[in-house]
C-alpha cells in the first residue's frame, strides 16, 4: 500500500546513517542530529523540509551509497512558542560532510528565515567539504556564506558547534551573530593539527588548536561553551527568549513580578571608599535585572568588560559594563572589540543598551599600541556613536579621559546619562593631573599631595559634568533600577536616523 511505503521511507530516512553509526555517535557522548532538534525545539513543533533529498554525485562509486536527507536535517519549529528555522548536520551520514544538495537544503531554510522574519539556528557537526564532489561542494559553501551575509542584521543567526567544524566550514558560523560550543567534543579551525605540523612544525592537539577553551578565552571566536549537548541546547533555548524574531520586531516582553521601583540599599555601599579598590560590576547587573536573570556573552574573554542581556520591566536590554575586578576596568584591544560587536548587534535588532561605567582609561603599553589599540578602541567609539537605539548610561565611579567619551557619553548621543555620587569624571586621575599641572614642583611631595587633594575636591566628582548638562542627574545608587526603568520607558518612542549612505566604514 502507498501509505505503508511512505511510512517505510520516512522511517528509513530518519535513521540517518543507520543504527551502528548512531551508536558510535552516542559513544562519543554526542546526540544525533534529530535528538538535538528534539531538545532545542518545543515538543512536536518540528516540521521537516526535504526529508527525501539525496546527493547527485556519481564519482568514486557514490551512486552506490545514498542516504535520504544527505547529511543534514532542516526545517522549522518553535522555541517557547516563537518560530525559528533550523538545520542540524548529521554526522552519521557521510560524516556530516557538505555536498551540493546538503548546501541547498541549508540555503532553503535560510532564505525562508529572511523572507518570513525568524531567527536561524544552525547545529554544526561536519567533517567539512565532501571531497567526492569537488568544486560543487565548495560552491555549496559559498552559497551558504552569501546567505549569512544577506541575513546579517535582518534576522538573528545562532551557530552551535557540536562536533568538528574545519576548513571553509568555519566561515559560516564566523559570520553569524553568536557561536556556542561544547567542551571536549567540538572544535573549529581553518587548518587541522596535521597540516599545522607539516607547514609550521608545531605540534598541537585539535583541542588546543580549536577547542571550546581556545575559542572562548583566547580567540574570542565563540561566545560561550557548555559541558555537553543537552546543556548547550537548553541554554540556547533560554538565549532565544531574549532576542527579537527579526530587525522588524521589537524585543520580546516577558511577564515579571519584579517591581520597577525595587530599592536596593546594598548598592549604596557597592563602590568602596578607596577609589583603587575593585568591586564586582556583575553584582550591580544582577541587582538591576528582572529577577536577577542575566545571560552573559563572552564571559571568559576580555573580562575587563562585561556584555550580555537582562530584562527590565520584562523587556530585553543589552548591558555593557566595565569590570573593575580585571585590569581595573581599563579598555584594551580585546574589550573594545568585544563590546563594539555587541553594541552593533543590539543596534541592528533594536535592543536598548544600558552602559555601566567605571573606566580609568585605555590600557597603556607597547603591546597595546603595536596591536592597534587606536583603531580597535575606535571600533567601540564608532559603534556607540552610530547606534540609534535607546541608550542609558550610569557612571558608578571613574570615567577618565577618552574612555569617558567612548562609553556611551552624552556626546555620542547618549539619551539619559546618570552618575552616582561616587562618580569621578575628569581628564585623568587626580595624582597624575597634579604631577602634570605642577611639573616644576614634582620634587615637593607635600605640595603635590596638597594639589592632588585640591584636584580631587574640584574634579573627582560628578557635579562639574552635571553643571554642564553632560550628566542628566546624580542619583542615589539604591534607586538605580527605578531610574533606568523609567528612562527606558520614556525612550520607547525614540526615533532617530543616521545620514543616508550605502553603508558606514567602521574602522576594522
Amino acid at each position: 500500500m502507498v501509505l505503508d511505503e511512505l511510512a517505510k521511507r520516512r522511517e528509513l530516512a530518519r535513521m540517518g546513517g543507520g543504527k551502528r553509526r548512531i551508536e558510535a555517535q552516542h559513544r562519543k557522548g554526542k546526540l544525533t542530529a534529530r535528538e538535538r532538534l528534539e531538545l532545542l525545539l518545543d515538543e512536536n513543533s518540528f516540521e521537516e523540509f526535504d526529508l527525501f533529498v539525496t546527493h547527485r554525485c556519481i564519482e568514486f562509486g557514490m551512486q552506490d551509497t545514498i542516504h535520504h536527507g544527505d547529511g543534514v536535517v532542516t526545517g522549522r519549529g518553535t522555541v517557547n512558542g516563537r518560530i525559528v528555522y533550523v538545520f542540524s548536520q548529521d554526522f552519521t551520514v557521510y560524516g556530516g560532510s557538505l555536498s551540493e544538495t546538503h548546501a541547498r537544503k541549508i540555503c532553503k531554510v535560510m532564505d525562508m528565515a529572511v523572507k518570513y522574519g525568524s531567527p536561524v539556528i544552525g547545529l554544526n557537526d561536519s567533517g567539512g567539504a565532501r571531497i567526492q564532489e569537488g568544486v560543487d561542494s565548495l560552491a555549496g559553501y559559498a552559497e551558504v556564506f552569501q546567505r549569512n551575509i544577506l541575513a546579517s542584521g535582518v534576522v538573528p543567526q545562532i551557530s552551535v558547534v557540536m562536533g568538528p567544524c574545519a576548513g571553509g566550514a568555519v566561515y559560516s558560523p564566523a559570520m553569524t551573530d553568536f557561536i556556542f560550543m561544547v567542551r571536549n567534543s567540538s572544535y573549529m579551525f581553518v587548518t587541522g593539527p596535521d597540516v599545522v605540523k607539516t607547514v609550521t612544525n608545531e605540534s598541537v592537539t585539535a583541542e588546543e588548536l580549536g577547542g571550546a577553551r581556545t575559542h572562548t578565552t583566547r580567540s574570542s571566536v565563540a561566545d560561550g561553551a557548555y559541558d555537553n549537548d543537552i546543556e548547550a541546547l537548553l541554554e540556547v533555548r533560554r538565549f532565544v527568549d531574549f532576542l527579537p524574531l527579526s530587525n522588524g520586531c521589537r524585543p520580546p516582553v516577558q511577564f515579571t513580578s519584579d517591581a520597577t521601583d525595587r530599592v536596593e540599599e546594598s548598592l549604596d555601599t557597592l563602590v568602596p571608599e578607596n577609589p583603587n579598590t575593585p568591586y564586582d560590576i556583575k553584582e550591580l547587573v544582577l541587582k538591576l535585572a528582572d529577577e536577577g536573570d542575566f545571560f552573559e556573552i563572552q564571559a571568559d574573554f576580555a573580562g575587563n568588560i562585561v556584555t550580555g542581556f537582562i530584562r527590565l520591566e520584562g523587556t530585553t536590554v543589552g548591558v555593557v559594563a566595565n569590570q573593575p575586578m580585571v585590569l581595573a576596568g581599563c579598555l584594551d584591544i580585546d574589550s573594545s572589540r568585544k563590546a563594539a560587536r555587541f553594541v552593533r548587534f543590539c543596534d541592528a535588532f533594536e535592543i536598548p543598551i544600558l552602559t555601566l561605567v567605571d573606566v580609568p582609561g585605555f590600557l597603556p603599553g607597547t603591546s597595546q599600541e603595536y596591536g592597534g589599540i587606536i583603531k580597535h578602541g575606535a571600533k567601540l567609539l564608532f559603534a556607540y556613536g552610530e547606534a540609534t537605539v535607546p541608550k542609558v548610561t550610569v557612571i558608578t565611579r571613574k570615567a577618565y579621559g577618552g574612555a569617558y567619551d567612548v562609553m556611551a557619553s552624552k556626546h555620542l548621543r547618549g539619551d539619559i546619562n546618570y552618575a552616582w555620587p561616587s562618580a569621578q569624571i575628569a581628564v585623568m586621575g587626580a595624582k597624575g593631573a597634579a604631577e602634570i599641572l605642577y611639573r616644576a614642583n614634582i620634587g615637593d611631595k607635600e605640595f603635590i599631595r596638597a594639589k592632588t587633594e585640591e584636584y580631587e575636591e574640584r574634579f573627582a566628582n560628578p557635579f562639574v559634568a552635571a553643571e554642564r548638562g553632560y550628566v542628566d542627574d546624580v542619583i542615589m545608587p539604591r534607586n538605580t533600577r527605578r531610574r533606568i526603568c523609567g528612562a527606558f520607558a520614556a525612550l520607547k518612542t525614540k526615533k532617530i536616523t543616521n545620514p543616508p549612505r550605502k553603508h558606514d566604514n567602521i574602522p576594522l
